[in-house]
């Protein structure tokens, strides 16, 4: 369990080069708190202890300003780079080494208790102010750029730019 957690605190040292120390990390980085208290959360919520669950994402929400429902299935080496005004639905699902900045939505646009939030593969960057919408997949290795409105699958490896959610590049 530490040596993951140490993983974990490697990745954002590797990823940020203003990171003096992994201890600066694990207290001072809103990112890292977020994606334990989900962890925490999560643990809650897969036991059915649906209210305290919830209780744990809420007071994550208050000190980090990052909100991950505890439904939410969050892979390894996630970061949140700043992170203010994130949100993640209860069905998003978060691959691998992704890369989320402030201000991203994976949201949903049903009402109904189905998979209703996006499922993003491995290796991902979504940009700042992203919203992406709806049961959809982000492919491993896309790229969503600033502000982009994504409501359709993005195939493996293509870069989206733009509020119209242009393909900029397909590899």
């Amino acid at each position: 369990m530490f040596e993951i957690i140490k993983d974990f605190l490697r990745n954002y040292r590797a990823y940020d080069p203003a990171a003096k120390s992994l201890l600066e990390i694990a207290l001072l980085y809103p990112g890292p708190r977020a994606v334990l208290f989900h962890r925490c959360a999560h643990w809650l919520y897969t036991a059915r202890f649906y209210f305290l669950a919830r209780f744990v994402a809420e007071v994550s929400r208050t000190l980090t300003g990052i909100e991950i429902h505890p439904g939410a299935k969050i892979g390894r080496r996630l970061v949140i780079d700043h992170g203010m005004g994130v949100v993640i639905g209860e069905t998003a699902e978060v691959g691998d080494d992704c890369i989320i900045f402030h201000g991203v939505t994976l949201g949903g646009v049903k009402f109904d208790p189905v998979k209703r939030h996006p499922t993003v593969g491995n290796k991902v960057l979504i940009g700042t102010g992203a919203k992406i919408l709806g049961p959809i997949t982000l492919g491993d290795g896309c790229r969503i750029g600033a502000n982009a409105v994504v409501f359709k699958d993005v195939a493996p490896g293509t870069v989206i730019v733009g509020p119209s959610s242009s393909v900029l590049e397909k590899k």
